[in-house]
């Protein structure tokens, strides 16, 4: 048996952001399904958006609530801009390094649904930029453990108290995490869907589990689909063609190589856009044109995609690439308040894995880190402020219980079964909140 003042479970930006802001006396233990760096934190491309001045406000906020067809939390929205810069601060504190003009300036970029610019990046890698310094910082930390390869299964709870969680390890052995306060940053749920940019062990565990546990989700069948994802016929992940591509002047054509859709519409009109193109030609994919962009700022500013596609026999500085819209993001998710709390106790959940409405029907663009890791520090603050609470909380009600042997329920015989009935839960539960909402 683990046991551990906090346990997360997930290693993305909103895991790693909770673990950092979560004070240095507190024992941590972050577990994480496959290695630390295969999360979709890392595979984030585009940017991250912050509020550029105060006359920027309206917009920002007018623009993320329309991307969201109004479907918002107003309060989440706010708290997310109203923060942005304060998380930006502290990113380039921790060492995140932002593209910055000839003058030291940050620079800034522009992605579809957005009225100006006000998106920092990092080349085309910016989730990789962030992610990949938090966890460095993260394994600085005396007071912080990573254990890979280990996957929750279910929770420990006791009377809508969270006590840890059951997890199993990579050599298949089942462990107890005994921990005060629990918080799930378990990622999003392309795993499910054949078509996904999103990787594959992203199944929805934390969802299932909370459905099993009576624990509140909220808008799960807000599910969003990526316009430009390269079209492979192989199986597997979809590799995402940035949406600042076309923020930069890339163009959707059709077999005909006619433009069909204005390119910086939301995400999902530009979406149902390419699916009618592709209905209307009887074709797998649709063109995207990335050569008004220039050879020169293409290699500068996508280099990864420039070096993807040229393995897959696509020189984008000359040529068109095809692409098909992929799922991409769960704005659903585990109903959280505005401090990550979920509706158990001693439980949060933050990242793409929560719903605390901040994005409605449809994310806009590079809102997700930003979402992420503004939350996931509020979670930090309120739990180290509650954390006696908690602790009081777990001792009374995990008092005589023999964690270890939680791990020989009945349920646990089959694992195989039991991830197989979790993603037919969060699917079932989607398609149910779909027909309820027409």
């Amino acid at each position: 048996m683990f046991k551990a003042d906090v346990v997360i479970v997930g290693s993305g930006v909103s895991a790693l952001n909770c673990a950092l802001n979560l004070p240095r006396d507190m024992d941590i233990l972050i577990v994480t399904k496959d290695t630390a760096e295969r999360n979709d934190s890392f595979l984030a491309q585009g940017g991250i958006c912050v509020l550029k001045d105060e006359n920027d406000y309206d917009s920002f906020f007018e623009d993320t609530m329309k991307a969201g067809h109004y479907k918002n939390n107003p309060e989440s929205v706010d708290i997310m801009i109203t923060h942005s810069r304060d998380v930006i601060n502290d990113l380039i504190a921790w060492g995140v390094e932002f593209e910055r003009d000839e003058n030291g300036n940050l620079e800034y970029t522009r992605e579809g649904a957005h009225s100006t610019e006000r998106i920092l990046f990092h080349a085309d890698i910016t989730g990789k930029a962030i992610t990949s310094t938090l966890l460095d910082r993260a394994r600085e930390l005396d007071n912080v453990k990573i254990i890979e390869h280990f996957t929750m299964i279910d929770i420990i709870a006791r009377d809508n108290v969270c006590l840890g969680i059951i997890g199993v390890d990579k050599d298949g052995r089942l462990e107890a995490v005994k921990a005060n306060c629990t918080v799930f940053a378990t990622g999003g749920i392309g795993g499910l869907y054949k078509d996904s940019t999103n990787y594959r062990h992203l199944t929805g565990d934390a969802q299932a589990i909370c459905i099993e546990h009576g624990i509140e989700l909220l808008d799960m069948d807000y599910v969003q689909i990526h316009p430009t994802a390269f079209y492979s016929k192989e199986y597997g992940r979809r590799f995402l063609i940035s949406e600042s591509c076309r923020g930069e002047g890339a163009l959707l054509k059709n077999s005909k190589m006619e433009r069909f859709v204005q390119e910086l519409l939301p995400r999902d009109v530009v979406a149902n856009a390419i699916f009618a193109e592709m209905e209307k030609e009887g074709s797998e994919h649709v063109w995207l044109d990335l050569t008004p962009i220039g050879e020169e700022e293409i290699k500068s500013h996508f280099p990864n995609i420039y070096e993807k596609c040229l393995k897959h026999g696509y020189d984008i500085t000359r040529e068109p690439i095809p692409i098909t819209p992929a799922q991409h993001y769960f704005m659903g998710g585990i109903k959280v308040d505005m401090q990550s709390k979920t509706t158990m106790d001693n439980l949060y959940a933050v990242g793409e894995t929560a719903c605390n409405g901040v994005h409605g029907a449809n994310r806009l663009a590079s809102n997700s880190l930003l979402e992420a890791i503004v939350f996931a520090k509020r979670a930090a603050k309120e739990i180290a402020d509650k954390y006696g609470y908690y602790a009081n909380n777990a001792t009374k009600k995990g008092a005589g219980m023999d964690f270890d042997k939680e791990t020989a329920k009945e349920k646990y015989k089959d694992l195989e079964a039991l991830k197989e009935k979790y993603k037919k839960l969060v699917l079932d539960e989607i398609e149910k909140e779909r027909r309820n909402r027409e």
